[in-house]
């Protein structure tokens, strides 16, 4: 059996080894452990989450005044 866990924020998380069905009828494989499948679509190495979904905030310089 295999276990997937759904993140709200961010990937599913699936027990391997995973096979992906693609859209366009092309398959990824991957023997990980556990693997981080993408459901945001804006993943560089879809169909595999590379943790494009966070957010990004940039910090504010040092050397800026008010």
């Amino acid at each position: 059996m295999r276990r997937v866990t759904i993140d709200p924020q961010g990937p599913l998380l699936v027990e391997g080894p995973v096979e992906v069905a693609l859209p366009d009828g092309g398959t990824a494989r991957s023997d990980r452990f556990v693997v981080a499948v993408c459901t945001c679509r804006r993943s560089r190495s879809y169909p595999w989450c590379d943790t494009s979904h966070r957010r990004r905030t940039r910090k504010p310089s040092r050397d800026a005044t008010d």
